[in-house]
């Protein structure tokens, strides 16, 4: 076990991207600092990042620029390690450009980065966006 390498959840990034619990956010910002002096490594999942676009779409209602501007924020902080982010940059660019449901468009980005093109769904709409996916219906 390597106690310098932690898990960061989702309720710190959104604390720290909206500054609604001060004490809580400059906390958050006190820890941001330890990791980019590589005192700590802090790590995350797209789960986590999934979990920060809803949250900033349904309870803050804020637009997907904005909302993409603070994931690639989180995508590049010094001493954050964030999995699967060349995936989650991909799914944030249809999510902003193509205005693609972010799960889709992470879904989509996931499947092309591990060789898959075509998508057994329902859902049409999204799925036909994102360019290289073939969508079949069962």
């Amino acid at each position: 076990m390597n106690p310098d390498r932690i898990f960061a959840d989702t309720n710190l990034f959104l604390r720290y991207l909206t500054d609604d619990v001060s004490h809580q956010a400059d906390a958050v910002e006190t820890l941001l600092r330890r990791a980019a002096t590589g005192e700590i490594t802090l790590v995350t999942n797209s789960l986590v990042i999934a979990e920060i676009v809803w949250v900033l779409e349904t309870v803050y209602r804020l637009p997907r620029p904005s909302i993409a501007e603070k994931v690639l924020a989180i995508l590049n902080t010094p001493g954050l390690e964030v999995g699967e982010a060349e995936v989650l940059l991909q799914a944030i660019v249809w999510y902003t450009d193509q205005g693609v449901d972010f799960a889709d468009a992470y879904h989509g980005a996931w499947m092309l980065a591990h060789g898959i093109s075509v998508a057994y769904t329902f859902d049409r709409r999204h799925f036909r966006r994102i360019p290289g996916i073939t969508v079949l219906h069962p």
